[in-house]
């Protein structure tokens, strides 16, 4: 009696209630992983390059801020040397390189030319 005929019918079948929420949460998921995941390790394989090709003469920035010419790079260490100015020389590990401001000219050919 108070209640219209169109509340008091039941709907067909509704399905399973996780795949209404499967389609968006798989939409988020894919948003998320183009929008942050991936290039956030785009950085960060650009950044591990730019640390393997850092050679001697290079200006660097560390993460502390200072500013210097790269000194000497050893093959076997982590760890390279920076002159910070004529007689300060620092050690510094590569991974708190942040930049790579100037890269050093190409080794030239020791031809001697008459």
């Amino acid at each position: 009696m108070f209640i219209t005929p169109a509340f008091a019918q039941t709907g067909g079948s509704m399905g399973d209630p996780f795949t209404g929420l499967l389609v968006p949460m798989l939409l988020m998921v894919l948003i998320f992983y183009f929008l942050v995941i991936r290039p956030q390790s785009q950085r960060a394989k650009q950044h591990r390059e730019m640390i393997e090709r850092v050679r001697r003469g290079d200006t660097v920035v560390t993460s502390g801020g200072f500013i210097g010419k790269v000194s000497r790079v050893p093959d076997t260490s982590d760890e390279i040397e920076i002159d910070l100015n004529d007689t300060l020389k620092v050690r510094v590990l590569k991974s708190t390189l942040l930049d790579v401001r100037s890269k050093s000219e190409p080794v030239k050919d020791q031809t001697v030319t008459k």
